[in-house]
């Protein structure tokens, strides 16, 4: 019930992000009878390619934006467990006061808020200073294109400036109403922006029913539109019509001074944590744009994205019920829902590898790219394909299970030393010093996500990431199995 929405709204934000990689790789097929084939080719290869590295600067903030919603899901879901539990005394023991987990949860949304609002002055601060600076990082040097790339990034980061108030807010928001058991209405509203992004990006990429053609400018644009819909809609929601949180305007200014140790320990780490992979992204993909990767690696990222919607469903809904079993004191419950949720990711994560190698020749088909490019995405799929299944199962457990347990300070530690200290610097030297094919440059880069799954079996066996919760200085139940068990 938790997983099945989540990844089809995560489908249909890939499918969003496929069309716009699809529109913008067709952009020079109304150039051909100006300007040649191989010229056409060579705009709409410079199109994606720009467009792909604008998204990897934006990116970074929509990952910082799910480590807030994250970190703030797992400290949400162990307080509805309470709740659900009826362990939700008055805070001044006055019968019909606000209780000790209701006040707690308001507490954690009205934090999240405020941290999402200060990212996104930042971000939106460094695109509209420094837009040409961030698109050079991506592309390499000597591309006898760069001029052509980077103008067109800088355009599309231009139209993104504003993109970023309101990304950040439907998406924590909307991580908050899934860990209540409430994840069918933020599908609709995906639904709804899937169809105007659609248009408009149709109407502005190639200037349809009367609209200027604004190309990857466009592509920006459709897509500013339809984050305004989908955030208009949910905020809406959780402080108009839900009745489960009962979050008003009100609570936007409530006192977090309480809880707010507490959200610092559990919920901060998976901030740190998301954020140093997001720069480790920004590393992947200076790496690939370097090395001369960079529209290739933009159409298997999008295939990659579409054959893990339900891992990314299952990661969410793993953190969710983990933390909600919990938080009722059920230890040996929550063991067993972990050991499920192993299995679970290998078996998804198989079926992605077999979906990716099968489809990727259909796949790529349907983009308009260099003859060049073509070949190297071919071989970046295979490596995918490989690296799909381990990265599913620890995904599932570091991003879901481990994660739901409060076992976040291990989870910032062991993912970015994989990341740092092996998979990134394995993957340079291996392309920058042994210039090795693209299948085993990906590999090397991607090798940490190996080294986790095994990590992560061993630190599911030994019960140590099950972290105890409380509800700041409201005195609070721990929240863990012996307590339940002694109350």
């Amino acid at each position: 019930m938790l997983a099945l929405p989540i990844a089809l709204q995560s489908l249909i934000a890939v499918g969003v992000n496929m069309l716009d990689t699809i529109m913008l790789g067709r952009v020079g097929t109304d150039l051909v009878p100006e300007i040649g084939d191989e010229a056409a080719k060579v705009v709409s290869s410079n199109s994606v390619s720009a467009a792909a590295f604008a998204n990897n600067f934006i990116g970074v903030y929509h990952i910082l934006c799910m480590g807030l919603g994250m970190g703030a899901s797992v400290l949400v879901s162990r307080y509805w467990g309470m709740k659900l539990k009826g362990d939700d005394a008055p805070l001044d023991d006055v019968p019909g006061s606000e209780g000790r987990a209701t006040r707690a949860l308001k507490q954690t949304i009205c934090l999240m808020l405020r941290l999402t609002l200060g990212l996104a002055i930042i971000f939106a601060a460094a695109t509209a200073l420094f837009p040409e600076q961030i698109i050079k990082m991506y592309v390499n040097a000597n591309d006898p294109q760069i001029a052509d790339i980077v103008a067109r990034g800088v355009g599309y980061l231009r139209y993104s400036v504003v993109t970023y108030f309101f990304l950040g807010t439907s998406l924590t928001v909307t991580i908050v109403l899934r860990s209540v058991g409430q994840a069918m209405y933020p599908l609709f509203v995906s639904i709804g922006a899937l169809f105007v992004n659609l248009l408009a990006n149709y109407m502005l990429i190639f200037g349809r029913f009367g609209a200027p053609r604004m190309e990857t400018k466009g592509a920006a644009l459709g897509t500013l539109i339809a984050r305004i819909f989908e955030a208009v809609l949910i905020v809406t929601y959780l402080l108009v019509v839900d009745k489960r949180i009962r979050f008003r305007i009100k609570h936007l200014f409530l006192s977090c001074s309480s809880l707010l140790k507490e959200y610092i320990r559990i919920s901060i780490p998976v901030l740190v944590s998301d954020g140093l992979l997001a720069f480790g992204n920004i590393a992947f993909g200076v790496i690939i744009g370097q090395l001369g990767f960079g529209a290739a690696n933009s159409v298997t990222q999008v295939t990659q994205q579409m054959s893990t919607v339900g891992i990314q469903g299952v990661c969410q809904a793993g953190a969710i019920v983990t933390g909600q079993t919990l938080g009722t004191g059920d230890k040996e419950k929550t063991m067993r829902q972990g050991w499920m949720f192993l299995g679970l990711g290998l078996a998804l994560g198989t079926i992605s590898a077999l979906f990716i190698f099968g489809f990727r020749d259909l796949i790529l088909s349907g983009y308009d790219i260099t003859k060049d490019d073509k070949a190297i995405a071919n071989e970046l799929m295979d490596a995918i394909s490989l690296i799909i299944i381990f990265q599913a199962t620890n995904s599932i457990m570091t991003k879901g299970v481990l994660r739901g347990g409060g076992d976040t300070k291990m989870l910032m530690l062991m993912d970015n030393v994989f990341l740092w200290a092996i998979a990134l610097p394995l993957g340079a030297v291996s392309g920058f010093v042994f210039h090795l094919e693209p299948f085993w440059i990906y590999i090397c880069l991607k090798s940490d996500q190996i080294i986790k799954t095994i990590w992560c079996f061993f630190r599911l066996k030994s019960e140590k990431w099950i972290k105890k919760i409380s509800t700041g200085d409201h005195g609070g139940n721990p929240l863990d199995a012996k307590a339940a068990e002694a109350k």
